[in-house]
């Protein structure tokens, strides 16, 4: 409408006046509701062009969207485990800190695996006490069997001397049963060195794996005892939060609530249409309008444009996509800024707004080279960002009305 006004005050306006002062023709009289289209043809006619032309102008080149908003981010909350509640710590539109316990689960299975991993772990501890003892018990029966093999050694050398120098004083079969004698405390000193092997390798490798593996499933079992205390991952307000004890919560089908992070609005996401994917460029300067902070125009800068757009993506499924499917198109995902910090900080998050950006053409104009009709389209485009910021504050001034009055709040 309001481009309307302005076309025509430059269009029929001076037509209406040529055929009143020049031609003479009067309202009411030759120009009736009857002949006004024909007696104002003209003007009518370059009218509805120059409208057309000028709010495709305005809106290409300044794009417009209310799809602006102060995104967040929420947090689930939920329990590493299934489990029944047996405690809560807080209350639903809570203010929480990060670590503050939520609520807590029942324990009673978990606790028994944790004290059952620490006997196992005692049971170890013990083992390598005995196997210790087992080893100065190893030890002490390799001195025997090395004494004893010893004696019966030095009894087969005496014996093997004796007959040496005086053959037939001492039987052969005492020579013999000396010799098997040695044999058998060989085999006993080889037994108790086996045996010591054996109980050093239990303390060097079997003990300490069977510690470590105790070991293992005690911090297992604590994990599992302390994954049923539920707590806060990150500070912010607890949001549908109904917990009570005795209801079943389970990570996959049933969550917990919702955390939602406590923090300022610093940007804004908008989404604009695909056909002003090449205006729409890092560094043009914008304003917004929010339902929040009715009354107030807030300067922006586009800090970020997104490359790709939502309603093309694909996923692995198992149905083959139509490419139908992809005919409503999406929007360009952009991010905005205040220009000036602070700005935003007492918008809700999750507001709305409206938002303009405007193409600016200063370095453009600073070419050398630049011809006269480049020259002035540049500045026109610049000139009528003008008319959509004036219907930006016509907006924001209007909001509150449409809000409250008209839309029955």
């Amino acid at each position: 409408m309001f481009e309307l006004l302005l076309c025509s005050s430059l269009t029929i306006l001076p037509d209406f006046l040529y055929r009143r002062f020049v031609q003479g023709k009067r309202v009411g009289r030759e120009i009736t509701l009857f002949s006004v289209w024909y007696e104002l043809r003209w003007g009518i006619t370059l009218c509805v062009i120059l409208t057309v032309s000028l709010i495709t102008t305005i809106f290409y080149f300044h794009p417009s969207t209310k799809a602006a908003n102060s995104v967040y981010r929420t947090v689930t909350v939920l329990p590493k485990i299934n489990g029944r509640v047996a405690e809560t710590f807080v209350e639903i539109n809570q203010q929480v800190k990060a670590g503050q316990p939520l609520f807590r689960l029942e324990s009673t299975q978990q606790e028994a695996a944790v004290e059952t991993a620490r006997r196992k772990v005692a049971e170890v501890e013990a083992a390598r006490v005995v196997a210790q003892s087992q080893l100065a018990e190893a030890d002490a029966r390799i001195v025997q069997a090395r004494g004893a093999l010893k004696q019966a050694t030095d009894e087969l050398e005496t014996r093997a001397e004796l007959q040496r120098r005086s053959p037939g004083s001492i039987s052969e079969r005492d020579v013999e049963r000396i010799g098997v004698q040695v044999e058998t405390q060989q085999g006993a000193l080889d037994a108790a060195l086996a045996a010591r092997e054996a109980v050093f390798s239990q303390i060097e490798f079997q003990l300490p794996a069977e510690q470590a593996s105790a070991e293992a499933t005690l911090k297992e079992a604590e994990a599992d005892l302390a994954n049923t205390l539920v707590v806060a991952g990150t500070d912010g307000i607890l949001q549908q939060f109904a917990l009570r004890p005795g209801d079943v919560v389970n990570p996959m089908l049933r969550p917990a609530g919702i955390l939602v992070p406590e923090r300022k609005v610093d940007g804004l996401m908008a989404g604009f249409g695909q056909i002003e994917a090449q205006v729409l460029k890092v560094g043009m300067i914008g304003e917004v309008t929010c339902i929040a902070k009715p009354w107030q125009i807030i300067p922006m800068v586009v800090t970020e444009v997104q490359n790709v757009i939502a309603s093309g993506q694909v996923r692995a499924t198992d149905t083959i996509m139509d490419i139908q499917q992809f005919a409503k198109p999406g929007t360009i995902t952009v991010m905005m800024e205040p220009l000036y910090a602070g700005q935003l900080d007492d918008l809700p998050q999750g507001g709305s707004c409206i938002a303009n950006t405007y193409t600016s053409t200063h370095e453009a104009l600073q070419e050398p080279n630049i011809g006269a009709l480049r020259w002035l389209g540049l500045h026109a485009i610049e000139t009528v960002g003008l008319v959509h910021a004036m219907l930006l504050r016509i907006q924001a001034l209007l909001l509150p009305i449409q809000t409250l009055v008209l839309g029955g709040h």
